[in-house]
């Protein structure tokens, strides 16, 4: 090993100490206000498309009311992440997803709490919804993802997801992502 590589591993090795104690639960009641204080927080920041009126609050309980929010969670119970599967008419009409991938759901409103990220919070979380995804029977998962938003893309793109289209929906500009369960 080349002793310049040292200190890239054991910042590797902390970061994966770091993420083996958080784990992925179906949000409750009581984490709506935090989960909502990380949307906002997040609002603003480099390649995040989100505005003052999205995602909010009424949004939130909607996914919480669906069984479709989540949130990563640290053994002490902070909230270090969120992630929903969305009920999108338009995403779903776009004519870019499988029709062989049915049913399919939209993942949607991933967000990682500023000081938890670059620690490979977002894969986790994908993986983790996956399994619930799969466990719920269904067959695919699709995003929409900036076209710029180099850090959500390398998330995906280690979970074989697939470029299959492009979109402009809700004045974006995005690429259509989707895999098999």
């Amino acid at each position: 090993m080349i002793v310049s590589q040292l200190p890239n591993k054991k910042i590797k090795d902390r970061r994966e100490k770091l993420t083996e104690n958080v784990k992925l639960y179906q949000a409750a009641e009581s984490d709506i206000e935090e989960i909502t204080g990380l949307y906002e927080q997040a609002k603003g920041s480099k390649f995040c498309t989100w505005d003052e009126h999205y995602p909010n609050t009424e949004i939130t309980r909607g996914d919480l009311e669906r069984d479709a929010l989540f949130c990563m969670k640290t053994e002490t119970g902070e909230i270090v992440g969120a992630i929903s599967i969305d009920d999108d008419k338009e995403v779903e009409n776009l004519k870019c997803w499988s029709k062989t991938l049915k049913p399919s759901v939209e993942i949607a409103r991933l967000v990682v709490k500023t000081e938890w990220q670059n620690k490979k919070i977002a894969p986790k979380m994908l993986k983790e919804l996956l399994k619930i995804i799969a466990d719920r029977g269904i067959k695919g998962a699709h995003y929409l993802v900036d076209k710029n938003h180099k850090k959500a893309l390398a998330a995906y793109k280690s979970l074989n997801f697939i470029k299959v289209g492009e979109s402009t929906l809700y004045d974006g500009n995005w690429w259509c992502y989707e895999r098999e369960i």
